[in-house]
């Protein structure tokens, strides 16, 4: 519980040193976005790179781990997208954002730092696998449907084609086909090149949790409490319990990758996740979600550690 606690602690405190910072008025709202861009366009990127070249290709793809998590993923997604369109009667935009928010975890930032702590060496597996299913299926997918709310009255397929051509020329999908591509080649960047990329990857938790904590600044949480709500339950109990299930009928042959999976699951959604709600006017509503989520977290995590155990 100590060592859980003395990981979170820093991320908690990366929040709170943005709130601060753009509350005494040190830094804009136009800086604030201008370092929300930097992570989606460099650091992100940098972070997915290095996760997919440090090991074997042979060793990273664990076929049964990315079937179970992204089956488990897409279910949640399925069911947040659905009770916030049928129940809550939102809008397209904001279910596919309320199904994101559970199908996607902060891995990089949370999941892994504490995963590592469990199982050790498995858990750098599973942040690669992890993003693979993120950044290629779960991000498209929510993305698309939310783009397609935002241009509301246009035709579907024209809509669907444009936000596919924008979605081929994201910074992490551009990432993730290069780190694939490299390590089936089994080419490795220079030794120079490997260290830019290592620094890039390191900037993007702390600056994206200080982006976070900036823009909870003026944030009203009246009316938030159903989703707000939605997302704790779905994100922290439902997306791990439906990944586990779903690695039940899935056997994992390595029962460390397996629970560095469910952890991963039972972590908060990613940090960048107010950023892509800001395109489509959601951006307080995913921040305090994420900053909830990100307070109860240590108690689900902990919850699932014991149960697995």
């Amino acid at each position: 519980m100590l060592s859980i606690l003395a990981i979170t602690a820093p991320i908690f405190i990366l929040i709170a040193i943005g709130f601060v910072s753009s509350r005494a008025a040190l830094v804009s709202r136009d800086q604030v976005a201008g370092m929300g861009r930097f992570v989606i366009t460099l650091a992100l990127p940098a972070l997915v790179i290095r996760a997919l070249l440090e090991r074997p290709l042979h060793e990273v793809i664990h076929w049964n781990y990315l079937i179970g998590y992204g089956l488990g993923s897409l279910l949640i997604f399925g069911l947040g997208y659905a009770f916030a369109r049928v129940v809550r009667k939102d809008n397209l935009s904001g279910s596919a954002l309320a199904g994101l928010g559970m199908s996607v975890s902060n891995s990089g930032f949370v999941g892994y730092p504490i995963v590592v702590l469990v199982v050790g060496g498995p858990a750098a597996v599973a942040l690669a696998l992890g993003m693979m299913i993120e950044n290629a299926l779960l991000i498209p997918l929510a993305l698309t449907l939310a783009e397609l709310g935002r241009q509301n009255g246009g035709h579907v397929g024209t809509a669907l084609l444009g936000t596919l051509r924008n979605l081929v020329r994201h910074p992490v999908l551009i990432a993730i086909v290069l780190a694939l591509l490299m390590a089936t080649l089994d080419v490795r960047p220079p030794t120079f090149v490997m260290r830019v990329i290592d620094m890039l990857a390191q900037a993007s938790a702390p600056v994206a949790l200080f982006v976070i904590g900036a823009s909870l600044n003026g944030l009203k949480p009246g009316g938030m409490a159903l989703d707000v709500g939605q997302l704790l339950i779905g994100k922290l109990i439902l997306h791990p319990l439906l990944v586990w299930l779903c690695f039940s009928l899935l056997p994992i042959s390595d029962p460390a990758l397996r629970t560095a999976g469910v952890l991963m699951a039972a972590a908060p959604m990613m940090s960048i996740y107010p950023i892509l709600g800001a395109r489509y006017g959601l951006e307080q509503r995913c921040a305090a979600g994420l900053v909830a989520a990100t307070v109860m977290s240590f108690l689900s995590i902990s919850a699932f550690v014991w149960l697995m155990a």
